[in-house]
């Protein structure tokens, strides 16, 4: 049985959001943290829209446990107050090293001692961060995939620093919200999922930023051969387009060109992913 009973999520995005959300339909007790009420009032649409759709998809949710979560949900934008009584904080602002480092040290002067710290980074090494947080050996990451009541892994990894009965702790957590927990035993950027999946979105992006093919062809092609339920450019739109694009905004030349497509073509105009009703698919919102 976990020993963790308090959450606090700082960061009210897609991801964010589902992860609070799960948390709370599982039965703990959740804050959700973000800078400002106004983004805090989206995550609560946010929120209800999860409800709804975990009331269509998750077997059991339309019983009540769905609404349920929505009680066990307390919002924030006061970083002391959002922390004050956490068994564990999983990060999940946006992938800019600088943002993370400045957010881990406020942290660490306001959460009490006991708490986990446990960031969501989807490319980020845990001991790029470890520094800021003041407490290396309560500190690791754990990482979720989108459309997490469907999708339900998390990857775990240590530190050198981290305390293994912290490692194991989250592991138990993990179990607990529902997730089937993927320790990884070495450091690795990208952790499992990424290693795999961020070369895949980068090689189609390269097909449909060169001209070689359009997305629903490079789509087509890859369900149809594979049999995959989807393609890369769907899978982009399930993400959000924001996250892939901070992502290669800081990697080689020939990334930055990548990024540099998807904000022109697609990131400025508002076509951010089916969060926005809109990417390289119209959903019809």
């Amino acid at each position: 049985m976990t020993t963790i009973a308090n959450v606090t999520v700082l960061g009210t995005g897609v991801l964010g959001s589902q992860i609070a959300f799960q948390t709370a339909y599982r039965g703990f007790d959740v804050v959700a943290y973000d800078i400002n009420d106004d983004i805090l009032d989206q995550a609560r649409a946010r929120f209800a829209d999860l409800a709804n759709i975990y009331t269509k998809d998750v077997p059991g949710a339309a019983d009540g446990p769905a609404d349920a979560a929505l009680a066990r949900i307390a919002y924030s934008s006061d970083l002391a107050e959002a922390v004050a009584q956490a068994d564990l904080v999983i990060e999940a602002i946006p992938e800019l090293l600088d943002l993370k480092r400045e957010t881990y040290a406020a942290l660490a002067k306001v959460a009490p001692a006991k708490t986990i710290f446990a960031t969501n980074s989807s490319t980020l090494l845990p001991s790029d961060l470890k520094a800021s947080t003041g407490r290396p050996d309560r500190f690791l990451a754990m990482h979720f995939a989108n459309q997490i009541w469907r999708f339900n892994t998390a990857e775990i990894m240590a530190t050198d620093d981290t305390d293994p009965a912290v490692f194991d702790a989250v592991v138990e957590f993990a179990t607990a919200i529902g997730m089937v927990p993927i320790p990884i035993r070495k450091e690795k950027a990208g952790y499992v999922l990424n290693s795999l999946l961020v070369p895949f979105l980068n090689a189609a992006a390269e097909l449909a930023a060169g001209g070689y093919a359009e997305p629903k062809d490079v789509d087509n092609v890859w369900r149809i051969a594979t049999g995959a339920p989807m393609g890369p450019f769907q899978i982009y739109d399930v993400i959000g387009l924001n996250t892939p694009y901070n992502i290669l905004s800081h990697g080689t030349p020939e990334e930055q060109q990548l990024a540099a497509w998807l904000k022109e073509t697609y990131i400025d105009k508002g076509k951010l992913g089916i969060a926005t009703g809109e990417g390289f698919y119209s959903y019809g919102k």
